[in-house]
This record gives structure tokens, C-alpha cells and sequence, in this order.
């Protein structure tokens, strides 16, 4: 056995998970536990490189083969010792982008809307209802609430640059997420003095919903200039379709024809000859993703950027 000075210092690594799938229309990742935690496992030692060994874990216990994957975040800070082993905990958490095998018409357990941990990053339909009633009110008491003038200038300036409307950046989900633990208004915080303290949106495990957070952020800035976004889609589409697709992943709306038009320019799709029924009015032409282009603008990336409302 190892003296105690090395077992101290012993490490486990573990895997998170953040599995994102469109479905409805809607931004869906993968939980455990109701919801409460992402997928995360020991990495096992047998394979090459933790990456193929998060693909091999996923694919095993949840059934599904990842498309893109990329590592987002590692996580070594002391409050993650296993208290039962002992050993500091590594956790890496990577960002894996899939389709719902599911039958049609039914549900596979475990996909959660993303906007159900964090309800005031969608702005879909306009400034979400939370934001303006209990996330910006509660923030000024906070402002307010701080020692001193320089304090309050410093929380004021937090706030402006990463809950103000005029300006609001989809990108920065973790941003906001932990000025909002920093302000004791979500219940990982563990402050929580009652339910009228903490804003709405379903809590997890952990710092799991950190993790999320990352994920999303990542993703979010990734479909502005890598093509990532077709691999949530089917093989065939239509132009509706995936402007939903990128405005439900970006939370923002989207001009129809702006959008259009730089699908266009970019050569991302090519049609298919085909035609789908499903829109409710004249039949919309399909499309699919132009796999050639990936070699074509290896070096120069193929931009999907986000064009904001008229």
C-alpha cells in the first residue's frame, strides 16, 4: 500500500457528458435521476484517449452514437474529493451533439429542455417573462445590498454587461449563471432561505448545471462558424426547419430571409429533389448538408452566424 502522503494525493477521473439533441424543435440534453444529473462515469483505462473512452461510455449506457464531440472544461477544484474514497476527484466534461433515436411518436426518458434549468436565455418570443419580473429586480437588490459604493459600482457594471437587453450576448450563459450563484439567487448556491429566494429554473446535482451552462455557451458561440448545427439535423430538411433548429440553440429569433440568404452564400446545403408535405401550406423543398464542404473550407471554417429580428 502507498504511504499516506501519496494516497493523499491519488486522483480519479471522471467523465460529464453534456448530450444535446433537437427534438420538437426544442434544445434537449440528456440527464439522469429526473433531470438532477448529466452522464457522467469513471474514465476507463483502456482506452487511447479520453475522448474515445467518453464515446465508448455514452454510446454504452445510453445507446447513442455521438456525431461531434469536443472537451469543454476540467474541473479539479478540492471540493471534488470523493468523500467516501478519498481520492481527488478530476472531472471532464466534454460536449456531445447526437439525434433521438426514439420511434416516432414516442419519448425516450432522460431529454430535458435545456431552457428548463436556465429559463432566461430564451428569448424567442421576445424578453423572457422571468428576466424582467424576478431576475433583473432581484439583481438590484443585490447591487443595492453591496458594502460600498465602489461594491455597488462593480456589481452594477456585472449586470449591465451580462443581463442588459439592449445589448444581451447569447453567448454568455455561464457568465450569467455564476453572477447568479454569486448573488445567492440559485439553489446550488446554498444560501437558499426559502423559495421566494431563488429564481426559477430546475436545479442539479452537483455542479452540474455549471457544467451545462458551458456546454450550451460553447455550442451556442460553435454554430456561428462551424457547421455543427447539421449534426442535430435529419439527413434531409427543410430551410424552416433549420432556421428553428439555430434559432432554438442561439435562444434568439431569427430574419427569415437574412437567414436565408447566408445559407446561400455559404454553400452549406444543396437541394434534394424532394419536397416535404409537413409544413401545412405549399409543399417546402428539402435540402441536405454538403459534407464536401468540411475538406473545401477546412482552413477558413464555414461561418452560420446569428442575424438578429428586423
Amino acid at each position: 500500500m502507498p504511504p499516506a502522503a501519496n494516497r493523499s494525493r491519488a486522483v480519479s477521473i471522471e467523465l460529464n457528458a453534456v448530450l444535446v439533441a433537437l427534438i420538437d424543435d426544442a434544445p434537449q440534453v440528456l440527464t439522469l435521476e429526473d433531470g438532477m444529473l448529466l452522464p457522467s462515469g469513471p474514465f476507463e483505462g483502456d482506452h487511447p484517449t479520453l475522448q474515445t473512452g467518453l464515446r465508448a461510455w455514452v454510446e454504452r449506457h445510453t445507446h447513442h452514437p455521438l456525431g461531434y464531440v469536443e472537451q469543454l472544461y476540467t474541473f479539479a477544484d478540492r471540493s471534488r474529493a470523493g468523500a467516501a474514497s478519498g481520492l481527488r476527484i478530476v472531472s471532464i466534461s466534454y460536449l456531445g451533439l447526437t439525434r433521438e433515436r426514439a420511434e416516432a411518436g414516442r419519448r425516450e426518458p432522460g431529454w430535458q429542455n435545456w431552457y428548463r434549468y436556465f429559463p432566461w436565455e430564451d428569448w424567442r418570443g421576445g424578453t423572457p417573462t422571468v428576466l424582467a419580473r424576478q431576475v433583473l429586480p432581484r439583481l438590484r437588490r443585490w447591487i443595492e445590498a453591496a458594502a460600498d459604493t465602489a461594491a455597488r459600482r462593480e456589481r452594477r457594471q456585472r449586470v449591465e454587461i451580462n443581463f442588459a437587453e439592449p445589448t444581451w450576448n447569447e453567448d454568455l450563459v455561464l457568465q450569467r449563471y455564476e453572477l447568479l450563484y454569486e448573488a445567492g439567487l440559485v439553489a446550488e448556491a446554498g444560501r437558499r432561505k426559502g423559495p421566494a429566494d431563488v429564481l426559477p429554473g430546475a436545479s442539479m446535482h452537483y455542479d452540474h448545471r455549471r457544467i451545462l451552462a458551458t456546454g450550451i455557451a460553447r455550442l451556442r458561440a460553435k454554430i456561428k462558424y462551424r457547421p455543427v448545427v447539421f449534426e442535430l439535423m435529419p439527413p434531409d430538411f427543410t430551410l424552416g426547419q433549420l432556421q428553428r433548429a439555430v434559432e432554438a440553440l442561439a435562444g434568439r429569433p431569427l430574419h427569415k430571409q437574412n437567414f436565408r440568404r447566408l445559407i446561400e452564400q455559404q454553400g452549406l446545403v444543396e437541394e434534394t429533389g424532394g419536397v416535404s408535405a409537413e409544413t401545412g401550406g405549399r409543399p417546402a423543398k428539402l435540402f441536405r448538408f454538403r459534407r464536401e464542404i468540411l475538406l473545401e473550407r477546412a482552413a477558413a471554417g464555414s461561418k452560420l452566424p446569428l442575424s438578429r429580428s428586423a
